[in-house]
C-alpha cells in the first residue's frame, strides 16, 4: 500500500513516515501544500494523510481540489490541532474521509488508516498500479478488467513490486523474497520475471514491468 503524508512540521513528518514504513506501507512525503498537490495529482496513492495548516495551500483547499481532479477517489485522513466542530465539518465538507485531532497516538493513526482502507474497498486489501489490480485476500490479479494468472512465484514477485511501485526493487531483494538465503543461479530470477511479463504485459498495449539494467526491476506506468 502506498501512502502520501503531507505535513509541514518536519519532525512530525519524519516520525509519521518512519512509523508507517515499519507498518509495511510505502510512504511519500511533502512538507507544503503545493508539493503535496503535485504528488497527489501525478502519482497514485492508496490513501493521503493530510495536515490542515500548510504553507502554500491549506489542507481544506488541497482536499477540495483533489476531489475535483482525476484522483477524486483517493481516501484522505485530515490532521489538525483544531478540534472545533466547525473545523471538523469543514474538513468533511472538503471531502475528507476521516479527521484526527492533534496530538494523537501513532497506533491510532495506523488503525484509522486501516479502517478507512477497508471501508473504501469493501473490506478487501488490494494493490494497484495503473490498471493492474492484485487482491491480497483472494489472490486474484487483473489488468484492465481481464483476470491473469501469474502463478505462485509470480504472485510473490508481483506483491513486492507493487508495494514498492514506482521504486526500483533490487535483484537481491526479489531473490530473497523467493528463495531466502539460498537463491539458485542468476538466470532463475530472470526466467520468473519473463514469465510474469507474459502475464501482465504481453497481452496489453502498455508495459508496466521495467528492467533497470544492473540493478533490478520496477513496476510503474512509465
Amino acid at each position: 500500500m502506498r501512502l502520501l503524508v503531507i505535513e509541514d512540521n518536519r519532525d512530525m513528518l519524519a516520525n509519521l513516515a518512519d512509523y508507517l514504513a515499519l507498518k509495511g506501507y510505502v510512504v511519500d512525503c511533502a512538507a507544503d501544500g503545493l508539493t503535496g498537490l503535485h504528488l497527489a495529482a501525478t502519482q497514485r496513492y492508496d490513501l493521503i494523510v493530510l495536515d490542515v495548516m500548510l504553507p502554500g495551500l491549506d489542507g481544506f483547499s488541497l482536499c477540495q481540489r483533489l476531489r475535483e481532479g482525476e484522483h477524486s477517489d483517493v481516501p484522505v485522513i485530515m490532521l489538525t490541532a483544531r478540534d472545533a466542530l466547525d473545523d471538523r465539518l469543514r474538513g468533511f465538507g472538503a471531502g475528507a474521509d476521516d479527521y484526527l485531532t492533534k496530538p494523537f497516538a501513532l497506533p491510532e493513526l495506523a488503525a484509522r488508516i486501516e479502517a478507512v482502507l477497508k471501508r473504501v474497498r469493501g473490506g478487501s486489501r488490494e494493490l494497484r498500479v495503473g490498471d493492474l489490480r492484485y487482491n491480497l485476500d483472494t489472490l486474484e490479479v487483473s489488468r484492465a478488467g481481464t483476470v491473469v494468472h501469474p502463478g505462485p512465484i509470480g504472485l510473490k514477485l508481483l506483491g513486492v513490486l507493487m508495494q514498492k511501485s514506482p521504486a526500483v526493487v533490487r535483484r537481491e531483494v526479489l531473490e530473497e523474497t523467493l528463495w531466502g538465503d539460498s537463491p539458485p543461479d542468476s538466470d532463475s530470477l530472470r526466467s520468473h520475471i519473463h514469465a510474469l511479463r507474459q502475464q501482465i504485459d504481453k497481452p496489453f498495449p502498455t508495459p508496466l514491468l521495467h528492467t533497470v539494467h544492473g540493478i533490478g526491476y520496477r513496476l510503474a506506468e512509465a
